[in-house]
């Protein structure tokens, strides 16, 4: 009776990694295509999603050079503030298919699916079958991944080359072999050249895992990993070391740098200045945030990916993974150094909590789309605890293990669900009984004839939420530069619940053009107090004419006939502040239109001279104004500097023209 009690001395044998059953592949197929289906659904409501990325798509797929640089024209002026990995597969797909909201987001679909996939294959490994569909299953309900999956931000890609580290890591623990140290620096070097510095918080989990798990002598496990470190400076590499050496003057800009350089861009905007808070060209007063990241992104703190903007996008299942992760290294108690479960644990372990920490810490800007990065750790986790626990549930100290998960994950359930009381109102009580008679069924001894209920009560207690969410998402129009999955439920930084937030069960002043379907940001419903309305993907009546920071612009059809008339003629066809506000113009044309300042309008592209000179050689055919009050987008003062000294000598030296709402400047005409 004792030793029922107490944790293990001895780990139990793994199950065999290549072990088949008859069931597992058509439960694959389901849950493969199942994924697919669902994130193909209603995929053209998100229109062009994140303009921003959609209009260098564009400009990608009819330019060489702008799809190398990942510029935001075809003209080549300035580029997007990432490397260009992530756009690469989508102007393939547009060059292939021609430009539309499906040729941009399917190769975004793809990548879910095949992540789902490849995070099967990495935990059935080690867990085996149902280990392996159960991780997939979390991955691909959960809410921010299902989001982020049919939108075109880098993070779909960066998700899928992370796992796909994992994966190879994974390999090299069973048999320790130079080809998958090697394909792992490979992975996690072009995550790099998709979100740049983001990629390496999972490098030291990968480490780790290998350092303390892989079969050789540590000797050769050490150059192991430093021939994988250089894999990935390879990978990485060629592509800075080429913009490095090319030629200022015959490449665009690189946007989101004040000094045209690569690497200021990965140190600073996109980089430490993420953590610190002191990031320059940013949207914060004087360029920067402030100081301890209690403003426009949020409190930081060790409760972040628990709030109000994180909590619904992936917190369902992290206490149950934390809880799966204490459990299972508890389970393997003194098992071999190679052991490949423990090594799967330290591995998918160290990846949520290095990344789910540095998320909650980092000062600097963060979206609550980022968390998509934790969906594979929290799923791998699960999973595997999952099978774990059930196996070993004739212990009473498994059965208590997992009675803390399932009531953890009940709590969190009902807190994030009553946020938002008035969409589906009955879940929430649902999950709360479920949720406490599967903590109870937990805590029972093994029986048989109760074993299904048990697993399905405790299966419904921890998927029902984020499923909800995720049917609420693929149903809901996304676009702008802050998605975020589910109902609204507010957080948003400094601004809480934003005033422009619609369907919030009071009273509104909608800007002309209303919202659709009565949803607030990136086209949430929301639920606490009205305070206005918005349309989707943008900040107020100027972003569905002139666009703004976060939301493109909405050009109607006299305007973009106006820049389609010899606009072939011209190098741009029109210049505007910003890259949302150019992005609209240019995806309705199909012409390049400048983007002065890049995606804040703060960074130095081009100078007033250059633009002067642009306008003397006829390069420019239109400028485009706002009538936005000397704001941008809602979002504090409008850009200084150069984007403020262009805007000036153009008031001054040209007429303005009035169409549908947009100030338009003929730069061919004083």
């Amino acid at each position: 009776m004792t030793a029922t009690l107490a944790p293990p001395t001895a780990a139990p044998a793994p199950p065999a990694p290549e072990r088949r059953t008859r069931w597992e592949y058509p439960a694959l197929a389901v849950l493969l295509i199942g994924t697919t289906i669902a994130y193909l659904w209603n995929l053209s409501v998100n229109g062009w999603s994140n303009s921003f990325y959609s209009a260098a798509v564009q400009a990608g797929s009819v330019s060489w050079k702008a799809f190398f640089f990942g510029s935001s024209d075809a003209a080549n002026s300035i580029t997007v503030d990432k490397p260009p990995a992530s756009l690469w597969l989508m102007e393939l797909s547009v060059r292939a298919f021609g430009l539309n909201s499906w040729s941009i987001l399917v190769p975004e679909v793809l990548l879910g699916v095949a992540s789902v996939a490849l995070l099967w294959a990495t935990v059935r490994r080690p867990f085996g079958p149902a280990a392996g569909l159960l991780a997939g299953l979390v991955l691909a309900v959960t809410p921010v991944a299902v989001l982020m999956f049919r939108f075109n931000n880098p993070d779909a890609l960066l998700v899928f080359l992370m796992v796909a580290a994992a994966w190879a890591i994974t390999r090299a623990v069973e048999d320790g072999r130079w080809r998958w140290l090697v394909l792992t620096g490979v992975f996690v070097g072009f995550g790099f050249l998709t979100k740049q510095l983001q990629v390496l918080l999972v490098v030291p989990p990968l480490a780790l895992t290998y350092l303390l798990a892989g079969p050789p002598k540590l000797g050769k496990r050490i150059v192991q990993l430093v021939a994988a470190g250089v894999a990935m400076v390879v990978a990485a590499g060629w592509w800075l070391l080429a913009v490095e050496l090319w030629p200022a003057s015959s490449r665009p800009w690189i946007g989101g740098s004040q000094n045209n350089s690569i690497l200021e861009l990965t140190l600073g905007y996109n980089g430490l200045g993420r953590l610190s808070g002191n990031e320059r060209g940013s949207v914060g007063p004087g360029g920067e945030l402030p100081p301890g990241g209690n403003g426009m992104w949020g409190s930081t703190g060790i409760t972040r990916m628990f709030e109000a903007a994180q909590g619904g996008q992936i917190a369902w299942l992290i206490p149950a993974a934390l809880v799966a992760l204490v459990a299972g290294m508890l389970l393997r108690g003194k098992a071999a150094r190679t052991d490949p479960q423990r090594a799967s644990l330290i591995l998918w372990g160290g990846w949520l909590l290095v990344t789910g920490l540095t998320f909650s810490f980092m000062a600097g800007i963060f979206h609550q789309y980022y968390t998509v990065a934790l969906a594979p750790a929290v799923g791998a986790l699960v999973g595997a605890g999952a099978v774990a626990l059930w196996r070993e549930r004739h212990r009473l100290w498994v059965r208590a293990m997992l009675a803390l998960a399932v009531g953890l994950t009940t709590a969190t359930a009902w807190m994030l669900l009553s946020r938002s009381v008035h969409w589906v109102p009955w879940l929430r009580w649902t999950v709360l009984v479920v949720g406490v008679l599967a903590t109870i069924a937990a805590l029972v001894p093994a029986r048989r004839k109760f074993a299904v209920i048990s697993a399905l009560t405790i299966a419904f207690t921890g998927l029902a939420g984020p499923t909800a969410y995720a049917i609420d998402t693929i149903a809901t129009p996304h676009e702008g530069s802050i998605p975020s999955a589910g109902p609204n439920v507010g957080g948003f930084g400094m601004f809480g619940r934003p005033p422009w937030a619609e369907g919030m069960n009071g009273p509104g002043i909608p800007p002309p053009g209303g919202a659709p379907n009565g949803r607030g940001p990136g086209g949430h419903p929301g639920n606490g107090p009205g305070q206005g309305a918005m349309p989707t993907g943008g900040l107020g009546r100027e972003i569905i004419t002139a666009g703004g920071l976060l939301g493109a612009s909405k050009p109607s059809e006299k305007v973009v006939s106006l820049l389609e008339h010899n606009g072939t003629t011209y190098t741009w066809a029109a210049a505007a502040i910003g890259s949302n506000s150019a992005a609209g113009y240019q995806l309705a044309t199909e012409l390049p239109v400048m983007p002065i300042g890049g995606f804040n309008g703060s960074d130095p592209s081009p100078t007033l001279d250059q633009f002067k000179e642009y306008v003397a050689q006829g390069k420019i055919h239109y400028f485009i104004g706002s009538n936005r009050g000397g704001h941008y987008g809602g979002f504090g003062p409008a850009p200084s500097g150069t984007s403020s000294q262009i805007s000036q000598w153009v008031k001054e030296n040209f007429t303005a023209t009035e169409v549908d709402g947009v100030t338009l400047y003929d730069l061919t005409t004083r």
